[in-house]
């Protein structure tokens, strides 16, 4: 009989919030040698150098420091560097190439990863915390509300200052984050300090995932799809309202531990969500789920009908689009039953 994980209640211990921020598996072997430009996309090869000159300047950074007054030794401000493009262009395996190839300690996360352990830990601690780290890798990087970018802003001019490297990636570049959410306008000040840490580089190309591939899957019928959850060793199953609505009782930094070790999700009677706050937090799941590589089935509508057209028409486009992108491509891998 299959799992639910609306039966998890998982706890993450505050001590291994920053230590377990730390690349997707799928990005365990990857190199600035594994990426391969696609040779009608200049921007993607020049990407590969780019992004190998800055770990070698991460490096330098925090082996060195400079010379202040009296030749007493000072920490150099940590150097910033923005991947901007489309989905699947391959500003992740960039972003995880730069992580691997700098000193420890170090921390990878996506934005609403970074700002859930920073609400977690509070500002002071999760300052302490990073200040040691040679780079903060932040994959998909958004500004989603005015306190983010307050937070955002602050944390990282903080960590700059202390020599911690910023490396980010975004499909919407610095100085542009936050349009069409709220009034940006208001907080124009503290977008722009975002912006003037980091150097800016563009990624181009077509979504990988979606490259010369079939369309998605159809959803399958509710039988059908308890039938296949029963056949996998570790799939789970749940009820698409049900799995909603636990989501809503558990912080977001937990979703984490609420899908390890799971070999495949099946989900019934999926429809299109009419709540903003519960479409958020499934594509928070999304990005979980599509970290761990675990393949996605359902019924009812098809994964791409959760967000419907008032939505992708707002101000969370990107992120409803992304999270699209990335559950079409889990619902094409093949589980293997038992």
């Amino acid at each position: 009989m299959p799992q639910r994980l609306v039966d998890r209640s998982p706890v993450v211990p505050a001590d291994q919030l920053v230590a377990q921020m730390v690349p997707p598996a799928m990005f365990d072997d990857v190199s600035f040698a594994s990426y391969i430009p696609d040779p009608n996309e200049p921007s993607q090869a020049a990407a590969v150098a780019k992004t190998e000159e800055f770990s070698k300047r991460v490096a330098k950074i925090r082996a060195g420091g400079r010379r202040g007054l009296f030749g007493k030794k000072t920490q150099a401000t940590g150097a910033g560097l923005y991947l901007d493009g489309g989905f699947g262009v391959g500003k992740t395996h960039l972003l995880a190439s730069i992580f691997h190839s700098v000193p420890s300690p170090k921390a990878f996360g996506t934005f609403v990863e970074l700002t859930h352990v920073v609400g977690a830990l509070g500002f002071n601690k999760a300052v302490e915390a990073f200040s040691e780290h040679s780079v903060l890798c932040i994959d998909e990087f958004e500004l989603d509300d005015p306190g983010d970018t307050m937070l955002v802003s602050r944390l990282l001019s903080e960590l700059s200052t202390r020599g911690v490297s910023i490396v980010a990636t975004s499909n919407t570049l610095p100085g542009q984050l936050g349009e069409g959410r709220f009034a940006a306008q208001d907080f124009m000040r503290e977008i722009k300090k975002l912006g003037s840490i980091f150097e800016t580089i563009r990624v181009d190309g077509p979504d990988y995932r979606h490259r010369d591939l079939p369309p998605a899957p159809e959803p399958i019928s509710s039988e059908e799809l308890v039938a296949r959850a029963e056949s996998v060793d570790g799939a789970t199953l749940d009820n698409f309202d049900e799995l909603c609505k636990h989501l809503s009782t558990l912080h977001p930094s937990r979703y984490n531990k609420l899908v390890e070790g799971v070999r495949a999700v099946y989900i019934d009677g999926v429809h299109p969500a009419t709540d903003q706050s519960v479409a958020l937090r499934f594509v928070v799941l999304a990005d979980r789920l599509y970290d761990a590589s675990i393949p996605v089935t359902v019924s009812g509508a098809r994964l791409d009908a959760i967000f419907t057209p008032e939505m992708l028409a707002g101000g969370y486009k990107k992120k409803y689009l992304r999270a699209m992108s990335r559950l079409l491509a889990l619902s094409r891998f093949e589980v293997a039953t038992t």
